[in-house]
């Protein structure tokens, strides 16, 4: 894809003249010979870089420079000077411009020019992507996993920390909602791997078409839409962990494609030819089962193995009720500090209906419904009339369900009330499960419903 320049020069032969030069070397090239005329092409277009005259009829080049920084700060810029104006340039240099060249130039020496302004500019887009991926993902990773004291709460973390120090592939199962990034994120944290990145992926939430860019990168110009360069979760996790939630969402195109990075432990770029090598530990996640996905032929059976070297469940919170009380003071901690209230406990009332309850979508519920309840609180401690209806009414909620109730009868049922709840409308009902809409499909298939 030909890279565009505009060129801003009053000298109208002469923008002429570097124009043709342009073309000639393969660039999209226009000219324009005011600052005015720049604005509007500016506006109307998008450019790979920019070559200005530092002296322009209408406007100081260094003040065009800063406007076009403010705007497209990303963009480089070039400035052509006098030979005099060296001192200029240099300042000019200070509020952004990318280089500066003085004129005469011969041909050969503004093309190096430009392309060296290129790549310099490349380079910090990249750094300054990676930068921001990392601070953020730092920013996520401080809450620790929680430490319950149920028998099936110990041996999680036993086997978080038994395999914490290795470098095997780990699936970590279980229901929506019970934690699994955060069983990732100690996994890490406890790894020889934690003082470099943790990157959280969602495969449910990353379109088929935009997969192989969002794991591996992207040139700039390489597909429709790409205007920048891009730093894929791959080589931004290199040294890490990658941790992949939802995979069994991924197609199965980039099964293969996820399948060779791990296996050749290199990536490329979309649009490059350049190989980068990787050194990054897998963590993937699923609420599904991916064997029964192997042999449906709807996931691959070679990755599964990869995935899986080692597998971690998190047990749902009603398999693990002795934690309930534990987890839920954590949660009022959280709320009273982020909430600046004073809240010091649970009623009894609150706590038997706590205690009864089923959490159907288990740490992430309980979390947010003391969230809520905390601010709706007026007393001193949570009583039942700070609590949503669902839990107020469990009895009623959980009609139908014998003391023996199996969890797909359960997990049927809470699909078909969401569905009911939001006049069928999937995607509703998707949030309400906290779920992706693509796993609900996959669920209402499974369970062959009638919607």
């Amino acid at each position: 894809m030909p890279q565009k320049i505009l060129i801003i020069e009053d000298d109208i032969a002469f923008g002429q003249m570097l124009k043709n030069f342009f073309l000639k070397n393969a660039w999209q090239s226009e000219v324009c010979s005011t600052a005015k005329d720049a604005r509007a092409n500016i506006d109307s277009s998008t450019y790979d870089i920019i070559l200005s005259d530092l002296r322009l009829p209408d406007s100081n080049g260094i003040d065009l420079l800063c406007e076009i920084k403010e705007i497209h700060p990303n963009t480089p810029v070039v400035l052509m000077t006098g030979y005099a104006e060296v001192g200029t340039a240099v300042a000019a240099m200070k509020k952004g411009a990318d280089d500066y060249i003085s004129k005469p130039f011969t041909p050969d020496e503004i093309l190096m020019v430009i392309n060296q302004a290129m790549q310099l500019s490349r380079a910090t887009t990249i750094q300054k992507s990676a930068d921001s991926l990392v601070s953020k993902v730092k920013s996520d990773t401080q809450e620790n996993i929680l430490e319950g004291v149920d028998e099936k709460s110990k041996k999680l973390q036993e086997h978080i920390q038994l395999v914490a120090p290795t470098d095997m592939s780990v699936l970590i199962t279980g229901e929506s909602g019970t934690g699994k990034e955060v069983a990732a994120k100690a996994i890490h944290e406890n790894s020889n791997r934690k003082r470099n990145n943790f990157i959280a992926v969602d495969c449910g939430a990353i379109p088929k078409e935009l997969a192989t860019s969002e794991f591996f990168g992207h040139l700039k110009g390489s597909f429709t839409g790409a205007v920048n360069d891009k730093i894929g979760h791959f080589e931004a996790a290199n040294g890490g962990t990658l941790f992949l939630d939802e995979i069994g969402n991924l197609s199965y195109e980039n099964q293969v494609q996820l399948l060779r990075a791990i296996q050749e432990r290199k990536i490329k770029r979309v649009g490059s030819t350049d190989e980068i090598l990787i050194d990054v530990r897998i963590i993937s996640a699923t609420n599904e089962n991916l064997q029964n996905a192997v042999k449906k032929n709807a996931f691959r059976e070679d990755l599964y193995h990869r995935l899986n070297e080692f597998s971690v469940e998190v047990p749902a919170l009603r398999e693990r009720l002795e934690d309930l009380l534990v987890f839920a003071e954590h949660f009022l901690k959280k709320a009273n500090d982020e909430l600046n209230k004073d809240i010091i406990g649970f009623s009894k009332e609150a706590i038997a209906l706590f205690q009864k309850y089923s959490w159907p979508g288990n740490l992430r519920e309980l979390k947010n419904v003391i969230k809520r309840a905390v601010l709706l609180s007026t007393k001193t401690y949570i009583d039942i009339d700070a609590l949503p209806k669902e839990v107020i009414n469990v009895d009623n909620y959980n009609d139908g369900f014998s003391a023996s109730f199996s969890k797909s009868n359960y997990e049927k049922e809470q699909i078909v009330r969401a569905l009911k709840k939001t006049n069928f409308n999937k995607s509703k009902a998707a949030e309400l499960l906290q779920i992706t809409r693509k796993t609900l499909y996959n669920k209402i298939s499974h369970y062959n419903l009638d919607v």
